[in-house]
């Protein structure tokens, strides 16, 4: 039987708390997410699994999750990271405020478990 082939996502974290309590435009939280995602590919660009990711432009599979606050994305980052998970958290300048957290690609498998507690963006 052949090997099923892993289903490559990314996963990005978005602090929802910028738009319900902090008044950010939708644009800007949007903004901090493009950051994040365009800063990940650049520095994980010759990975393995980012090439995968990007040889199939237009089937591209990204999970978008709400991090309640600041506390709970720098959370994720400090747990990715003694795991080490690849990503990027966004710290948007000049303002120093974490507003979102990227994985670089991974078989989803990989890295689910990790953002299990987080829900959908919306």
């Amino acid at each position: 039987m052949a090997a099923e082939i892993p289903v490559i996502v990314q996963y990005v974290i978005v602090r929802g708390d910028l738009l319900k309590t902090m008044g950010w435009p939708v644009g800007a939280v949007i903004a901090q997410a493009c950051h994040a995602c365009t800063a990940v590919t650049h520095l994980f660009y010759n990975d393995q699994h980012t090439q995968k990711y990007l040889s199939d432009l237009d089937n591209m599979h990204k999970i978008v999750l709400e991090a309640p606050d600041e506390k709970k994305l720098n959370d994720l980052h400090l747990k990715l990271e003694e795991s080490k998970i690849d990503h990027k958290l966004w710290i948007e300048q000049p303002e120093n405020i974490p507003t979102c957290l990227v994985c670089k690609p991974y078989p989803k498998d990989d890295v689910a478990k990790f953002l299990k507690k987080f829900k959908l963006f919306k």
